[in-house]
């Protein structure tokens, strides 16, 4: 481990134990500014001299804290959290940590209430000096990406529902968006998964697809229509005929790409396709 140069607000720290005091533990950083660890978090290990690794966030009265925890998104960072409290000037997300995540009213885009889910950035507040929550995700948004071609296979975050589709975050810093009408699988808000590029837009939103292009969307549909006959015992109910909602339901896969991953196994003799069903050759 490298001691910090620096104490840094909102992230990992690796600082060195300075002394023991009857509040907790100072630890310092190269520059020798020093951060409180608070006696809940200090054990038998943490002697003069040895290295720690905390997270620094600022308590109740604004003071700069160090904590063993680590919370459930950092500087710069999203996540889905719970609303645990409201007040006429804010909420607060539990992230983790013995103080809640502050979120002002001008961060949200609609009133929170207690127990609802909100998608959110941990965000430095310029004004306060403060990490806080914020829902408006616009401004953070990289609008002019780089490398990205169709097709192209991406890592995604989905952050919202909206009546076009699924709003997301595309390599942790471009807006991307998936059309209902592309969507053959179960997808909520917080989950992580990998996608394809469609078209890079001229406002810098991405169009993506759940779905690989060409020879390799036909290798993967055929590798899911085989994996769920052979957990189903080499048989199951379906054929050309099934209707399309029961087919995305079952296969994660449009009509399209199911009939075609059929008529592919069968092709290759991987199966047969009967009235009542599926069935894999032996």
């Amino acid at each position: 481990m490298q001691q910090n140069q620096h104490l840094e607000l909102g992230r990992i720290n690796c600082l060195k134990v300075d002394r023991h005091t009857p509040h907790g533990i100072f630890l310092t950083a190269l520059d020798e500014k020093d951060v409180l660890l608070p006696q809940a978090y200090v054990t038998d290990e943490m002697q003069e001299g040895t290295l720690l690794k905390v997270f620094l966030y600022t308590d109740s009265e604004d003071r700069l804290i160090a904590t063993t925890l680590t919370p459930k998104a950092m500087l710069d960072e999203f996540a889905l959290f719970e609303v645990v409290d409201v007040a006429p000037f804010g909420a607060f997300v539990g992230w983790g940590l013995a103080k809640d995540l502050f979120v002002p009213n001008m961060f949200q885009k609609e009133k929170f209430k207690i127990g609802e889910k909100r998608f959110l950035k941990v965000v430095y507040d310029e004004k306060t000096h403060r990490l806080v929550g914020t829902e408006k995700l616009g401004n953070f948004f990289d609008k002019k990406p780089k490398g990205l071609a169709p097709n192209k296979e991406v890592d995604i975050l989905i952050i919202a529902k909206t009546p076009l589709g699924f709003k997301c975050i595309v390599q942790e810093k471009y807006e991307g968006l998936i059309y209902h009408n592309e969507i053959f699988q179960k997808i909520e808000i917080g989950s992580k998964k990998r996608a394809y590029i469609k078209t890079v837009r001229k406002d810098g939103c991405i169009d993506l697809t759940l779905q690989a292009g060409g020879t390799k969307q036909k290798e993967e549909s055929c590798q899911k229509v085989m994996s769920l006959l052979k957990r189903s015992g080499g048989s199951m109910p379906y054929n050309y005929k099934s209707d399309p909602e029961l087919i995305q339901s079952i296969f994660g896969l449009s009509k399209k790409a199911y009939k075609r991953s059929l008529t592919t196994l069968q092709e290759s003799g991987d199966i047969e396709i009967k009235d009542s069903g599926i069935y894999l050759k032996s």
